[in-house]
């Protein structure tokens, strides 16, 4: 509940690329512009030699200071530097990162003369204050409640980053709630209660850098995630990346210059084709225009809307995909699907709704919810919830009811963490096992090499694959075992090991997997 003198609590959308706030005011939800009159804000942060810059400011400057603007760190949040999808997105990034301690990936940037370096919790920090700051000039008090959403595909560490992210901002993060569950909130209040029976909604969620896929059933306020599905790497700079490249080429044919190493000139270039994607979603053509793009030459193009579809056909379709597994994972077929809501930027791709609309038989799209602004929209509902505002709006007090149901975490990513953490305990409860001196004497050299040789590879794997599927983690306990487990049970049989041996955490001979400690979810 929100304390006397903390103000209303608010939902903040942090987004990839834009971030998004609301309040519950008046008895409806007021999505709150920016000091630029804007209804999102860039997740952008800037280090000059005087000042630190966060949203517009930060990303009207970027050609100027591309090397020490900051973007993307939502992709960073709560993940390993050895990641594979992190040393994938550095290549894209005019900005330097670096392993720091425990290898967590580290930004650099030049500020007010002097090297500095932040983790991805204190840029996102940055951001949640500006949006902090957003809401109290709107509602003329401080602000410290507030409810953020994260992708649905987001793991204990990225969701534990993210509210270090708020208490870093100064605010009390209420809940940490997924975006598709935010959007369906917002869904269930445009509808309100005007229709009767069970109605099945797919959420079709693509935004700047990800893209969720969602398949709910709502009956009488209340909600039920069936399935859930969804790419961690696709989304509008995907769409902008094809035209940078696009443009690159035809630039080096035209001039003869490759302006693929000059930070400030790809910048410079991808702002254009970010405004001219936009443009295309409404107009069949559009003009770019960059004076003195790279070495005094000027750069005029054109790009039309088939040009621009053409270059992203794969990917547009590629977006169908997570809707077949969607509907294959909660075993429904695509008639069942009462309405197909539109959430995140990029839905107003008028090719991507084409063929979401050719998927679905010609069925009509719900756009009724403003694509940009619908997850902060739902995030605040739940944060007046939870503070006990809006009792009154009928619908309400049953989402009060109900509020519970949007805590579940998706079941296959408890799975992947339970298969997770018995590897990981198998795995050191067999280091500490064979590093027991009694136990260590009893073993064969050859046998305890290969035991030694077998967990470090694990360990090692475990480090650079914290995001694997239950069946890699499955496949290796079982390889794990199958070299340990008979070495073990060998010297149990010959009676070797003494009791209280391997550290008060050895595995049993047959079968020592087990299930991890307890998952819950991070609050």
């Amino acid at each position: 509940m929100a304390g006397k003198g903390e103000g209303p609590a608010i939902g903040i959308d942090l987004g990839t690329t834009y971030s998004c706030v609301g309040v519950w005011q008046h008895d409806r939800v007021e999505i709150i512009a920016n000091d630029q009159g804007n209804r999102t804000t860039p997740s952008y942060v800037a280090f000059t030699d005087s000042e630190r810059l966060i949203g517009d400011a930060a990303k009207n400057q970027v050609a100027m200071n591309p090397m020490n603007t900051v973007f993307d760190a939502k992709r960073l949040i709560g993940r390993r530097y050895s990641d594979t999808s992190v040393q994938d997105d550095m290549k894209l990034w005019p900005f330097k990162v670096t392993a720091g301690p425990s290898d967590k990936p580290m930004i650099g940037v030049s500020y007010k003369g002097e090297d500095k370096q932040f983790a991805a919790e204190e840029i996102s920090s940055m951001v949640l204050t500006k949006m902090r700051e957003i809401a109290e000039a709107f509602v003329g008090s401080t602000v410290k409640n507030a409810v953020v959403t994260v992708p649905a595909y987001f793991n204990d560490s990225q969701r534990q980053a993210t509210k270090d992210a708020g208490v870093i901002a100064g605010l009390n993060v209420m809940r940490i709630i997924n975006e598709p569950t935010a959007a369906a909130i917002a869904y269930g209040l445009d509808k309100k209660a005007a229709s009767v029976g069970e109605k099945n909604v797919l959420i079709f969620d693509l935004g700047g850098g990800t893209f969720d896929v969602s398949l709910l059933t709502i009956e009488e306020g209340i909600f039920e995630v069936k399935a859930t599905a969804g790419d961690t790497h696709l989304g509008g700079e995907d769409f902008d990346n094809r035209m940078v490249n696009h443009f690159v080429q035809e630039f080096k044919r035209k001039h003869k210059k490759d302006i693929s190493g000059s930070p400030r000139a790809l910048r410079r270039l991808r702002t254009a084709c970010e405004r001219a994607k936009r443009t295309l979603s409404s107009t069949a053509q559009t003009t770019i225009e960059i004076d003195s793009l790279y070495e005094g030459v000027d750069f005029y193009t054109t790009m039309t809307r088939a040009r621009f579809e053409e270059l992203n056909m794969d990917l547009f379709r590629k977006c169908m995909d997570p809707v077949e597994k969607c509907l294959r994972d909660a075993k429904m077929d695509k008639r069942s699907v009462h309405d197909t809501v539109l959430v995140g930027g990029s839905t107003r791709i008028p090719k991507v709704q084409q063929l979401l609309q050719d998927f679905f038989n010609g069925k009509e799209l719900c756009k009724s919810i403003n694509p940009d602004e619908a997850v902060a929209y739902g995030a605040a509902v739940q944060a007046a919830i939870l503070s006990g505002e809006g009792n009154e709006k009928e619908d309400i007090e049953k989402m009060v009811q109900e509020a519970e149901k949007y805590k579940s975490e998706d079941e296959e990513h408890k799975k992947k963490v339970e298969a997770k953490n018995a590897l990981e305990n198998y795995a050191y409860n067999m280091r500490n096992t064979i590093s027991d001196e009694k136990v260590a004497s009893k073993l064969a050299a050859a046998d305890k090499k290969k035991m030694e040789d077998a967990i470090e590879q694990t360990i090692n794997w475990l480090d650079a694959n914290q995001l694997g599927e239950v069946d890699e983690f499955e496949d290796k306990m079982k390889e794990l075992e199958s070299i340990c487990n008979p070495i073990i049970a060998k010297m149990y049989q010959a009676g070797g090991v003494p009791d209280g041996a391997g550290g008060g955490g050895g595995a049993a001979p047959a079968g020592g997997s087990g299930a991890g400690p307890k998952i819950e979810e991070v609050d």
